[in-house]
């Protein structure tokens, strides 16, 4: 988590990750899900928030999902089925699942096809919201395979040149396996910034920098500022100069691969509800299983070597971050601002159940 977005020592309450999945847990039983699929999605949510992506974990995520419960967006009893169930391939009717369900689900039938056919992908229609892509795509690490994972979404970005959002922020992610450095996770918006990120600096106060956003014309906000009541997000690179069209189109692609694909969401059919795109590739069906992975070190450690640019310290790659982060937390806790857990006393007193001290 970029500095911008922590919150600040004075407004944080650490919390382990047990309790933290345990309260998590009670919540989503309270919606009804069974305890397998509760405990699935507790899972993602905390994994979030170990990893440092708090866009995706409680903070944001939690309350949302109760309201989508609440307003029957979210089915917890879901009785998802194949639409198509090929030798390599499959397309799945979620049934309003959710999404932090479904998706790891449909990433383990790609594995299981994957260790037949080498590959193995599947398309999701009628999801909804999936949490943090990385959870999904690193499902696949264990099996010595690599994962990837896309998520669609509602139209919240501009595109370039255009005026009112088209497409969704669409983020992709990749894990690949590795013999002893932590492994390669790349996790990434199509936008400039996360939409939950926003949420974010709404809660702490912080200034939209620049580039992140549209103002209602679509223009680029190229100053700091507060956050709008309408969000526009901007592709990643924000401005033609700067690249914004290489964002806008690997949101239209990961579009294809989630929407188009399965008959699921893009921006022509708002209605729709969520669509994801998991795949597996088997790293054996390609070459020697731990030729790649010594390989993959040899790769990773040498763009750790690279002499860093003056005023920084170290060059890191694509999760090893998260991975640092996770191994803090486990140790120091979870920071999560005051008024998140404002927020769980208040719904834990609303669902009746037994106080959980977070604090």
């Amino acid at each position: 988590m970029l500095e911008h977005f922590s919150v600040n020592s004075q407004d944080q309450v650490l919390v382990s990750k047990s309790k933290l999945f345990e309260v998590t847990l009670k919540i989503l039983l309270a919606m009804r899900m069974p305890e397998a699929d509760a405990s699935l999605a507790s899972d993602a949510l905390i994994e979030a928030d170990m990893r440092g992506c708090e866009t995706h974990g409680v903070s944001n995520m939690l309350r949302n999902y109760v309201k989508a419960f609440r307003t029957g967006q979210i089915n917890p009893n879901p009785k998802w089925k194949y639409i198509v169930n090929g030798k390599a391939t499959a397309t799945i009717d979620a049934d309003k699942s959710h999404g932090l369900v479904i998706c790891p689900k449909a990433m383990d039938i790609a594995i299981e096809k994957a260790k037949k056919y080498g590959i193995g992908a599947v398309t999701i229609l009628n999801s909804t919201h999936a949490g943090m892509m990385a959870y999904h795509s690193m499902r696949a690490l264990k099996h010595d395979m690599i994962g990837y994972a896309i998520t669609g979404g509602g139209a919240v970005m501009v595109p370039t040149f255009g005026a009112i959002p088209r497409v969704g922020a669409v983020p992709h992610s990749w894990a690949v396996p590795t013999d002893k450095e932590p492994p390669f996770v790349l996790d990434i918006s199509s936008s400039s910034i996360a939409a939950n990120k926003i949420e974010l600096l709404r809660r702490t106060g912080a200034k939209v920098l620049p580039g992140f956003l549209a103002n209602e014309q679509g223009i680029p906000e190229m100053k700091p500022h507060s956050v709008p009541n309408t969000v526009n997000l901007l592709p990643w690179g924000s401005t033609r100069e700067l690249g914004s069209h290489k964002g806008y189109g690997l949101a239209v692609v990961g579009q294809v691969f989630s929407g188009i694909l399965s008959s699921g969401l893009f921006g022509v059919h708002p209605e729709k509800l969520g669509s994801q795109f998991v795949a597996a590739y088997s790293i054996d069906a390609f070459t020697e299983v731990q030729k790649f992975k010594r390989s993959m070190d040899e790769f990773l450690t040498y763009l750790k070597e690279t002499p860093p640019a003056p005023s920084h310290d170290r060059v890191y790659y694509a999760g090893e971050i998260e991975h640092e982060e996770m191994e803090n937390r486990t140790l120091n806790g979870i920071p999560l601002h005051f008024e998140v857990i404002e927020w769980f006393k208040m719904i834990t007193k609303e669902l009746k159940i037994p106080s959980i001290d977070l604090d």
